[in-house]
């Protein structure tokens, strides 16, 4: 199968997931919730004995995050100040990655290593890979180093993958034996998250797509 046909494809499924994605969040933005998006991360940090880490309001629509070299979870106004099934469970996803800083969760802690790499990464990577294209039949090896450094990327999408669905399920844990939801709204928040989780899936895979384009153009030099 041609890699256009995959990146193709690959494009096609992120736009279907987002568009679900989004819905699902404002669907479930309008179920009723026992606690809002702060309440609910400081509850799940209080009931895993953390009290160092700052709970916070942000601009933007899903830009919820947790940071953990502030030590903050950062929920965007809508999770932060609404009580909805939607923004416990964001809340609560966020609070996961919290927990997991405060348990040395291994994969987090790969990633969080490889921060400054691909922020480097992130910063060259195009040109780099743009100017060995354009000069491959002369110094193929510039072409090289943009590969080897947009496979820094792809590796940290990968990683970034059971970081993400570790969160979703120490949330949904949480959220159901706290009895923050019930039978009728844990399966709506598991179901949020899924969507929200294969958003990664999508973009590793869009990753590594793209890593394999750029290797076939240097080998077949």
């Amino acid at each position: 199968m041609s890699i256009w046909i995959i990146l193709i494809a690959v494009m096609i499924a992120s736009a279907i997931i987002q568009a679900v994605l989004n819905s699902k969040f404002e669907k479930y933005s309008k179920v009723p919730g026992r606690l809002t998006g702060e309440e609910t991360a400081l509850k799940m940090l209080r009931d895993n004995g953390i009290n160092d880490v700052k709970v916070q309001c942000v601009d933007g629509i899903l830009t919820d995050h947790y940071n953990p070299a502030t030590k903050t979870i950062n929920l965007s106004t809508a999770v932060f100040e609404t009580r909805c099934v939607a923004a416990e469970a964001i809340a609560a996803h966020e609070t996961g990655h919290a927990i997991q800083h405060a348990t040395g969760y291994a994969p987090l802690r790969m990633r969080s290593a490889l921060v400054p790499v691909v922020n480097f990464s992130n910063m060259a990577v195009s040109w780099v890979l743009l100017i060995g294209v354009l000069l491959i039949e002369f110094t193929p090896s510039i072409l090289w180093l943009g590969i080897a450094l947009f496979a820094m990327t792809t590796l940290f999408s990968f990683i970034t993958l059971p970081v993400e669905v570790n969160a979703s399920a120490r949330a949904i844990e949480w959220l159901d034996h706290s009895g923050i939801t019930d039978f009728e709204t844990t399966p709506m928040a598991k179901d949020a998250l899924r969507w929200a989780a294969y958003t990664y899936v999508i973009a590793a895979l869009g990753s590594l797509a793209t890593l394999l384009y750029y290797i076939g153009i240097a080998r077949r030099r």
